[in-house]
Order: C-alpha cells, then sequence, then structure tokens
C-alpha cells in the first residue's frame, strides 16, 4: 500500500517546463523531453517533481495564463505525452505535484471570450469580475488598485465596462462567488486525478475569493499586502478562501492515498497554518529561509518558529531557497549584505538591475554558502523543494538583452523590475551545442558560455562536483530521515547552528569565518572540504 504521508518528508525537484529538455528541436522544452531525462531525476535522488504549468498558454506570464485547465500546451506535447511521462516517473518511484491556476484564467480561455460576447450582467461575465467605470462616461477604472506586475489592476472592454486582473491583463480574476466556477475546479481536480497525479501545487491560494462590496476601497486604505493579518483585505487572504480548500479536500480524500497539495500563499505568518490544515490544502509554502540573509540568528528564528507552526497545523513544514519567481541562491549568498538583520537583504533585486554587474558578485562564495544552507535544509524536519539547475550549482543569467526577455514584469515595470527570465534559461546537460544539449534547436532564452562549466556532462564523473554532492546528500537523506523530532543543541561557537535529528544524526553549520570545532561522532557528507578536524567558515557536515 503507498504512503499516505509521503509528501511530509518528500525532496520535490521542480521542473520549470519549458526550460528542461526540448525533444524536438523547437528550442522549447516538453513532456517527451522530461521523460528522457527521468533516469537523471531518478539518479538524483528526488522522491517528487513539481511540474510548472503545462497548459495551453500564450505565455503572458510564463504559463500562468492557462488557456484550457484539462489539456496540455501542444507546443509541449499532448495528454498522451503526459500519461507516458507520469507512468514513466512513477515506474521510477517519483510521485508528480501538478502546477494549478485558480485564481485567473487567460484572457483567450473559452470563458473569458464568450463573457466578451456577452452582454452586462450575462451569467458569462458573472464567471469573472466586471464592473462598470467610474466618472462621467465610466471612463475611470472601478478602483484605484494596482496590479501585481504594474500599472491599473483593471482593464477595459469594447463595451465599456472593466474587469479585474491583479496580475497581467492577460489574466482575468476569475469570481469564486460564483458556484460554477467552484465545480469546474473540482472537475479539473479529478481529471488530472484520474490520469495519476499525486497532488497539486496551488498558485496564488490565498487571492482567490474576494469583496467586491461597492463603493470599493482605495489603495491608500489597504496597506500591503502583507501587513493584512485580519482577513479583511478585499482581496488577499480572506477567511472565506478556506471554504472553497474544504471542498478540494473532499475531492483529494476520494482517492487512495489522498491526494496532497501544497499553498503558495503569501500570507501574514500568522495565518499561514490555516491553509496548511488537515482540512484545507495539507501544507504551505514556507518562504522565509529563502527571504534570509546570511545570517545565523535569522535562520534559528525562522526554523523555530515554522516547526512550531507545523506541528501546531499538523502539517510538515516546507523549505525552499530557489524557484521560477527568484533570483537562484547560489548568486544571492555571492552578493554582499545591505544589513545583517535585513530579511530582504539578498534578494538580488539591485544586482539584477546592474545586468549583474553591481555591487560585485562573489560566485565562489555564493556557491560555498549555497551548498552549505542546501544542506541545512535537507537535514531538516518537512518537505524540501529544489529548483531545477540548483543541483549544478547554476547562477542566475543576469545579462539578458531586453529583446530576448520574456517575463511581464520587465515590460510592464521597464526600469524598475528586470523580471525573472535569469533563473529561467535552460539548463544546459552537454558541455558543447547550440544550446549545450537542451535540444537541437537552440533555447527559448540566450544560455551564456559560461554554462559549459556547469553542465551535467562536465560534472557526471567529478566527485567533487555540484551534482554529485546533491547525488550523496539526497541519498544519505532518504536513509537518515525519519520522523519529525528536532532539538537545538547550543555550544561555545558563536554564529554556528547545530540540531539533531532522530538516529543522532546531527547537522551543524558555521555562518562565521573562522572554523568551529565539530562534535563528537562521524562525519558524513560535508558541504565543503574538513580543515584540520574543524568545520570552516560557510559550511555545514552532517555527523553519526
Amino acid at each position: 500500500m503507498q504512503d499516505p504521508h509521503w509528501w511530509r518528508q518528500a525532496a520535490v525537484y521542480q521542473i520549470y517546463p519549458r526550460s528542461f529538455a526540448d525533444s524536438n528541436g523547437d528550442g522549447i522544452g516538453d513532456l517527451p523531453g522530461i521523460t528522457s531525462r527521468i533516469p537523471y531525476l531518478q539518479s538524483l535522488g528526488a522522491d517528487a517533481v513539481w511540474l510548472s504549468p503545462f497548459y495551453p498558454s500564450a505565455l503572458a506570464d510564463g504559463g500562468y495564463d492557462v488557456d484550457d485547465y484539462r489539456n496540455v500546451d501542444p507546443k509541449l506535447g499532448t495528454l498522451e505525452d503526459f500519461d507516458e511521462m507520469i507512468a514513466a516517473l512513477h515506474a521510477a518511484g517519483i510521485k508528480l505535484i501538478a502546477d494549478i491556476v485558480p485564481n485567473h484564467t487567460s484572457n483567450r480561455h473559452a470563458w473569458f471570450q464568450e463573457a466578451l460576447a456577452s452582454p452586462k450582467g450575462s451569467a458569462a461575465r458573472n464567471r469573472y469580475i466586471f464592473r462598470d467605470g467610474l466618472g462621467p462616461n465610466g471612463d475611470e477604472p472601478p478602483s484605484d488598485w494596482e496590479s501585481v506586475f504594474g500599472g491599473p489592476a483593471w482593464e477595459r472592454t469594447d463595451d465599456g465596462q472593466w474587469y479585474m486582473h491583479i496580475f497581467a491583463k492577460e489574466q482575468p480574476d476569475l469570481n469564486w462567488d460564483n458556484r460554477e466556477v467552484r465545480d469546474d475546479f473540482l472537475t479539473t481536480l479529478r481529471f488530472w486525478s484520474d490520469r495519476g497525479v499525486d497532488g497539486f501545487r496551488v498558485d496564488v491560494a490565498h487571492a482567490l475569493t474576494k469583496d467586491m462590496t461597492e463603493p470599493l476601497a482605495s489603495k491608500a486604505d489597504l496597506g500591503a499586502e502583507n501587513d493584512n493579518n485580519n482577513g479583511k483585505h478585499p482581496f488577499w487572504d480572506r477567511d472565506e478562501v478556506h471554504e472553497v480548500f474544504a471542498e478540494w479536500r473532499q475531492v483529494f480524500n476520494e482517492y487512495t492515498p489522498p491526494r496532497t497539495a501544497v499553498a503558495e500563499a503569501w500570507v501574514h505568518a500568522d495565518r499561514r497554518s490555516r491553509y496548511a490544515s488537515p482540512e484545507g490544502l495539507g501544507q504551505a509554502f514556507n518562504f522565509d529561509l529563502l527571504k534570509a540573509g546570511w545570517n545565523h540568528v535569522q535562520f534559528r528564528d525562522i526554523i523555530t518558529k515554522n516547526l512550531a507552526e507545523a506541528k501546531s497545523s499538523g502539517a510538515s513544514s516546507t523549505w525552499v531557497f530557489s524557484n521560477h519567481d527568484v533570483v537562484r541562491h547560489a548568486t544571492r549568498y555571492g552578493l554582499p549584505v545591505s544589513g545583517p538583520a535585513d530579511p530582504e537583504s539578498q534578494d538580488g533585486s539591485a544586482w539584477l538591475m546592474s545586468g549583474g554587474t553591481e555591487p560585485a558578485l562573489d560566485p565562489v562564495l555564493g556557491e560555498r554558502r549555497a551548498r552549505a544552507v542546501s544542506l541545512l535544509m535537507l537535514a531538516l524536519p518537512g518537505s524540501a523543494y529544489l529548483y531545477q539547475g540548483e543541483e549544478l550549482g547554476l547562477h542566475e543569467v543576469a545579462d539578458i538583452a531586453d529583446e530576448h526577455r520574456q517575463d511581464p514584469t520587465f515590460f510592464r515595470n521597464k526600469g524598475v523590475d528586470i523580471g525573472r527570465d535569469g533563473c529561467r534559461v535552460p539548463l544546459p546537460w552537454t558541455m558543447e551545442g547550440s544550446s549545450f544539449g537542451f535540444g537541437s534547436g537552440g533555447a527559448h532564452l540566450p544560455q551564456p558560455d559560461w554554462f559549459s562549466v556547469y553542465a551535467v556532462e562536465s560534472q557526471e564523473d567529478d566527485p567533487a562536483s555540484s551534482l554529485n554532492f546533491y547525488r550523496r546528500a539526497l541519498e544519505l537523506r532518504r536513509e537518515l530521515q525519519t520522523g519529525e523530532d528536532f532539538e537545538w543543541i547550543d555550544g561555545a561557537s558563536p554564529e554556528v547552528l547545530h540540531f539533531a535529528r532522530p538516529n543522532g544524526w546531527q547537522c551543524i553549520t558555521n555562518f562565521g569565518s573562522t572554523p568551529a570545532p565539530l562534535p563528537a561522532g562521524t562525519v558524513r557528507l560535508s558541504s565543503s572540504a574538513l580543515a584540520d578536524g574543524m568545520l570552516p567558515g560557510d559550511t555545514t557536515a552532517w555527523l553519526i
């Protein structure tokens, strides 16, 4: 019988499908490409794959503008290709978590096209959020709310009404007060669960339900998204959203084992546990370590708080340092820290805006620290999320020419936000070739020449490579990871974090620059070479 709790301690590998592997040479990664690389995923030691959106899409937002929730983008393959991929993953002992995007559809979705062709007040328009405008001629937006991607959160239609989009204008928000919308997503959840999907990553889980009572509040009255912790913001983290997820949980529990889910919910920490409850989605992403600077005090506080949250909610915590939306952590940790206690001090945004020239990046330091924190993460109770390419030690690609960029945040906020393309550049598999083995026809985002030394081929037979370090770590983690017990061990060394897990497993990380003594035990793995039996700075070791 399959373990219904497999997700609690899983190592999950995120695949951004358009940038993983291209099977047909059109420059875009696809599902057959993923299937061809399953032996690689198995050798890495992934327990599950989180597959970013693979649905039909115009790519106004990297696939998060969905045309059809129950199909595959023809550029990426077919439903038959999906079935072959999931069968091959399962045969390799790897689960599949599918990304689902419930806050909005694309503007090409059949429902939205029907809404545009239907009159005001129609049932078709009621699936979305349409409003008349303000001003004498209705030519002003219904409110001054802003889109996350910049500009107004409203777009006017040809007949004069406005529709709401808290992301790109190509992503109209759905009306989750509409029973038809709720039922259609239950159908979608069953559609993919019936095909063998083991769980779902829920995009923008905290934005579905909205209070559109007029008059709409002004943005001056709203405050920042994460400053709202009472469920009263009109479109972020409303209490009613948990009624939606309670229905989803009923669908998940129809299957054996129950399907799982993890919420992307950028909410106040005091409210995150509601998304992770057993009556809801079961888990919620914890991005706190991802936002932390290189600071042992921050790390300890974050770990302590999140483990306590997980215990109180009955969930397990999630840990992540890189994904498709942020600067890769090998780069972030190689940048200067603006302040020792600033949680945003190493987000890399200023460095990105400079095209990767200022401040100066120390790539060796970044890779050393990235290994150290990844080994720390893999020793924590809970599930660990890895982003494709981090196992290779890949850095962010900052110097992409404007004409090659694809992220809508760049086009809507030129000069303010450079976008997320730099972490979405296709992976290098071989040291040579037009796309370093990604595919025979180049890559949809340009790859830099330095990708060659990070290619899988260049690391495969090097025992000291980043790839083989991750392989050893994940193999050892699977051997040692039992239960969810955790205990801090206080020592005399400053800037050192030391904790113990069941079976005598110890993890010790030196955030400082001075070598620290190691505790008693046998070193099973270290992120950097030890120095005369001491733990060097920027290094993590596992001991038994």
